[in-house]
């Protein structure tokens, strides 16, 4: 193997472990989203989720990945450059290791020795040795096999405790018993951080899920997903809460909801002892539900918004505008003009960062709202600001399921209506109650507010 494809494949092993995600072979498109995400946050270098899907062989592409995304790739797994990682990893093309053979070498031996004269007892000695070690690298040489393991015969299902509202538990029922390791994984989403190692022998097991949102629930074996199934996690209306580790803070919506606007005022998040400075907050209003029939690639989205805090580490008042879809997700970056190089844009498939590429149409004036309309027609969007066409994307947009809605402010912000809709459903909330919005539909495209 090519020396610099031999250590390609080595840091793709290590990122399956970084990551606890499995094996790389199963990443889906979003993964790779999320993968770009990480990096990013980590390195603070932007690789599109395109350029990972080429490094791990999931876009065809015939020359290897340049130095600068290597060099990238390693320093998320710790190491300083690609150069580094080579030469803590056994630097040079790894030679091949030939299988000695024990009657191969006894000859040899006792021919070394009869040359030199030594004494019959030292060569009872030597070769009783060579014949210990050749059993040894005998041993040692037969690889064992890994175990085989059928996806078949493992079973994974879960319910919530409640229809809609968060926290909210949820109970994982499986049956591992035919798992060849002690225990197995359970995987809340495709963050290695929500996982939990349970009993092969159990067959219940409970988490608990403090954000709405579509999750994909995995169940593992020995590194291997053996099953995945959806979990959509309701949020009963609009939920505004402060994003934090290890649980968020919650505030209701009769707190949020106030003069035909959602918006959270600065005194009412210190009133929960929540600190601004010097590092801030960042304020989430979401809505998680079901839209009926309307997809990522066929709708027309209005919202505005205004950031209302630009204090010491908030001056660039980063804001995003998330329509949540199964599987994927499309989010609109807004911020102060004078910060468009951190601003990053995520279409479903279709992604691009500040860094590599003019975003200057998304730094506005945040003095007054900002008007926000996204209108997709077959995978084709068009973004516009305050009645203006500022971005268009004609390639990757794929077809999902819109399942919610997501205002991230730094600081806090406001949102003064939202709208959605394809033709056939309708979706409008104008804050003038807490009920969360008007829904009405086509019967044609009608589901189940109860699946």
């Amino acid at each position: 193997m090519h020396n610099d494809e031999f250590y390609i494949e080595k840091a793709k092993k290590l990122f399956e472990i970084n990551t606890g995600w499995g094996d790389s072979g199963e990443w889906t498109n979003q993964d790779f989203v999320i993968l770009s995400e990480k990096i990013q946050e980590k390195t603070n270098v932007a690789l599109s989720h395109v350029t990972l899907k080429r490094v791990w062989g999931k876009v065809k592409y015939e020359s290897l990945p340049n130095t600068h995304t290597l060099d990238t790739l390693v320093q998320f797994l710790g190491y300083e450059n690609w150069r580094s990682f080579k030469s803590q990893n056994g630097n040079g093309v790894v030679p091949a290791q030939p299988i000695i053979q024990p009657a191969a070498i006894i000859p040899a031996i006792e021919a070394k020795i009869s040359a030199t004269q030594k004494r019959p007892i030292v060569v009872k000695f030597a070769l009783f040795g060579v014949c210990v070690i050749a059993v040894i690298v005998s041993v040692f040489s037969v690889k064992k096999k890994p175990p085989v393991i059928n996806n078949g015969d493992y079973k994974f299902s879960s319910r919530t405790v409640v229809t809609a509202g968060l926290p909210n538990s949820v109970i994982f029922n499986y049956d591992a018993t035919k798992s060849p390791y002690d225990s197995v994984v359970i995987q809340q989403s495709w963050d290695k951080h929500r996982q939990d190692r349970v009993s092969k022998d159990d067959h219940q097991h409970t988490s608990i899920y403090y954000y709405p949102d579509y999750y994909k629930a995995r169940l593992i074996v020995g590194g291997k997903s053996v099953s995945v199934h959806k979990l959509l996690i309701r949020s009963n209306g609009w939920l505004p809460m402060v994003t934090q580790l290890p649980v968020p803070v919650y505030f209701t919506k009769e707190e949020a909801i106030v003069n035909g606007k959602m918006t959270m005022p600065i005194e009412k998040i210190q009133a929960k002892n929540i600190k601004l400075q010097p590092v801030p907050l960042d304020m989430l209003y979401g809505n998680v539900r079901d839209f009926g029939e309307i997809y990522s690639d066929n709708f027309t989205f209005e919202t505005s918004v205004k950031n209302d805090y630009r204090e010491g580490a908030a001056i660039c008042q980063l804001s995003k505008i998330y329509i949540l879809c199964e599987g994927t997700a499309i989010y609109i970056p807004l911020c102060s003009k004078g910060c468009i190089s951190s601003l990053d844009l995520l279409f479903t498939n279709y992604y691009t960062s500040g860094k590599q590429n003019d975003l200057s149409v998304f730094g506005v004036d945040f003095n007054s709202f900002v008007k926000v309309k996204i209108e997709t027609v077959d995978h084709k969007a068009k973004i516009f600001l305050n009645d203006k066409l500022v971005y268009s994307i004609n390639q990757d947009i794929v077809k999902s399921k819109i399942i919610g809605f997501a205002f991230a402010f730094q600081g806090t912000g406001s949102v003064d209506y939202v709208k959605l809709s394809n033709g056939k459903v309708n979706y409008r909330d104008d804050f003038n109650d807490t009920s969360g919005g008007t829904l009405t539909q086509d019967s044609s495209a009608k589901s189940q507010e109860s699946r």
